[in-house]
């Protein structure tokens, strides 16, 4: 038989429509998913959850009892209806700090309980000017740990309405200084003009080794990979150890004998396999990031035990469509685990600033749930509500689904006799027959 040469192979039509047809899928779904879903987060913003916290105890101005932070909250609110991009929560000042301590919120703003008192001394008669009286305060708390653009959004915005309800004030602060006989210097008219002080502070600070709130993302990442990747050589391994493939060394390709067995039996070897690679794996990822790069991380054996459940699921879940579309199933799995997974993750982009239809994705994508339950761990004291128990509870799903779907087709395959085929010979091009005796372990130089 003679050998093809590398321009009768390269002017088959086949191998250039069945290469261009994945090479175009492939970079035209990375392109859509990876940038549409984070080329627009301000236009999609959408119920962006941050705090508004009212502690002000209210003073007497000009005879009357006068709470000028509910003016706040009154105005905020009103503002809000006509633009959904914030979702203002109003809770008292504990309750905020447990949804920043849980990451149920990507800020707040804090009006503190001696507002209305210090705006009151702005006007009330001085010794010196009113210009150097104590100035009103609000702050801005962020929250890194919840995601770093979505803390940025949230501080931008809590600014935005500090800055507007101080502009308010010192319209009706330079009324009541326009009425008294005594002219104000000009000084104290710009200092009344703007009277409000507006301090940013971290809310729920992070470790300063923890990637500014997004080592649990890059941790999260690096499990999916891990399960990926393990997936992958399981699946080769055993088929190599199975006989179907042949292993190259350099110039010599070794090939084992071709033991046949049934598809289900295949896929339960993969996955015990991959069970125990999980181990290693899970435990050297904990290694290098946390005793070698000094990553902030606590709860260590809770973190091990999650590393190595999730590239077990993550392993398992891969096998599963490997097993059932054959090739494919690693594109399959590429495109289920990275492509749609990171856009929607809100690691970096908050999921209420995505697109509709990856907030949709959000909701199920694996990588949302994995970094969820890594942000509880490292940042949020691993408290079940902060998004551990809907991850625990996701990858059971997510495991349980993956186990039926895997055994259910490979078993269908089996019972109608869609038996795996063995490699062609190599010396004559025809396929071994299941019946053929299987031939010794050979290993000999590879032919082109």
């Amino acid at each position: 038989m003679p050998h093809p040469t590398p321009p009768s192979v390269l002017r088959r039509p086949q191998l250039w429509i069945g290469t261009g047809l994945i090479a175009a899928v492939v970079s035209m779904l990375f392109a859509l998913l990876y940038v549409g879903g984070n080329v627009n987060p301000r236009g999609n913003l959408r119920d962006l959850p941050v705090a508004l916290v009212n502690s002000d105890s209210g003073a007497d101005i000009n005879g009357r009892r006068v709470n000028l932070g509910e003016q706040i909250v009154s105005g905020i609110q009103k503002a809000a209806k006509g633009d959904k991009s914030i979702d203002w929560q109003v809770v008292s000042r504990e309750e905020a700090d447990k949804r920043l301590g849980r990451g149920k919120v990507f800020g707040a703003l804090v009006i503190p309980s001696d507002y209305s008192a210090t705006v009151a001394g702005l006007t009330a008669p001085q010794p010196a000017s009113p210009g150097k009286a104590a100035p009103p305060t609000l702050t801005v708390l962020t929250n890194q740990a919840a995601g770093s653009i979505g803390s940025s959004m949230s501080s931008q915005a809590a600014q935005k309405a500090a800055h507007a309800a101080s502009a308010q004030l010192g319209q009706e602060l330079l009324k009541q200084a326009g009425a008294q006989k005594t002219p104000l210097p000009t000084a104290a008219q710009l200092k009344l003009a703007d009277p409000v002080t507006v301090n940013v502070a971290d809310g729920h600070p992070v470790g300063s080794r923890s990637a500014m709130g997004l080592s649990a993302f890059y941790y999260a990442l690096v499990l999916v990979v891990c399960g990926m990747l393990g997936a992958n050589v399981v699946n080769s391994q055993v088929d190599t150890a199975l006989g179907y493939l042949h292993t190259d060394f350099g110039p010599f390709r070794k090939r084992e004998p071709v033991q046949h067995t049934s598809r289900v039996r295949t896929l339960a070897i993969g996955t015990a396999l991959m069970l125990g690679l999980s181990l290693v794996m899970g435990t050297l990822v904990e290694v290098a990031t946390v005793g070698i790069l000094d990553m902030d991380a606590s709860h260590l054996g809770l973190l091990w035990l999650y590393s190595v459940a999730t590239i077990a699921v993550v392993g398992i879940g891969s096998l599963a469509l490997f097993a059932a579309f054959g090739t494919p199933g690693m594109l399959l799995a590429t495109i289920v685990f990275v492509a749609m997974a990171v856009p929607s993750s809100g690691a970096t982009v908050p999921v209420q600033a995505l697109p509709g239809f990856f907030r949709a994705l959000a909701g199920f994508e694996p990588l949302r749930q994995i970094t969820e339950g890594l942000r509880s761990i490292l940042y949020y004291g691993a408290q079940a509500d902060a998004g551990l128990a809907r991850a625990w509870a996701a990858m059971g799903v997510a495991l349980v689904a993956a186990l039926v779907f895997g055994f259910a087709v490979t078993r269908l395959y089996d019972r109608r006799g869609l038996h795996r085929i063995p490699l062609p010979d190599a010396e004559t091009g025809a396929a071994v027959p299941a019946e053929t005796p299987e031939p010794p372990e050979t290993t000999a130089p590879a032919t082109a």
